[in-house]
């Protein structure tokens, strides 16, 4: 059982793992020993996920995510597996606390007198400053 909040757990048996060879460092060992970790969870048959969270983990994932709706998180950063299996379910978790936070609604605020007031003047010397630089015209 993986805690996410108070609210949210998600169960071992939702979640997968795949073990695959690594690129990167580990000399003659990268050949030989699969220590990648795939960890591949199916957000929209998942039972432990509320509707809106799904919808905005699937929309925070982006490519991570499967046309089917299955989430997969690739970790090859260190050289076991049991690391990157860590790696992996930290990322996972991270990922579906940002999406269980609901994003605040932004509400529409106008710029106040004195803001606009100081907006013109900062324009006005910015011309004045402009002008000085025009060479000086005989008429």
């Amino acid at each position: 059982m993986i805690r996410i909040s108070k609210k949210i757990s998600i169960p071992d048996d939702e979640i997968t793992f795949k073990y695959i060879l690594a690129s990167g460092p580990g000399g003659q060992n990268v050949n030989k020993v699969a220590t990648a970790a795939q960890l591949r969870f199916d957000v929209k048959n998942s039972p432990s996920l509320e509707y809106e969270v799904k919808e905005r983990l699937i929309g925070l994932a982006g490519k991570r995510v499967t046309s089917k709706g299955e989430l997969i998180i690739s970790a090859k950063r260190y050289r076991t597996q049991e690391r990157n299996r860590q790696d992996a379910i930290d990322r996972l978790v991270d990922l579906i606390r940002t999406a269980a936070t609901k994003p605040r609604i932004r509400r529409k605020t106008k710029p106040s007198v004195g803001e606009k007031q100081k907006r013109l003047e900062a324009k006005l010397r910015r011309a004045r400053e402009k002008k000085l630089r025009q060479p000086v015209r005989d008429w």
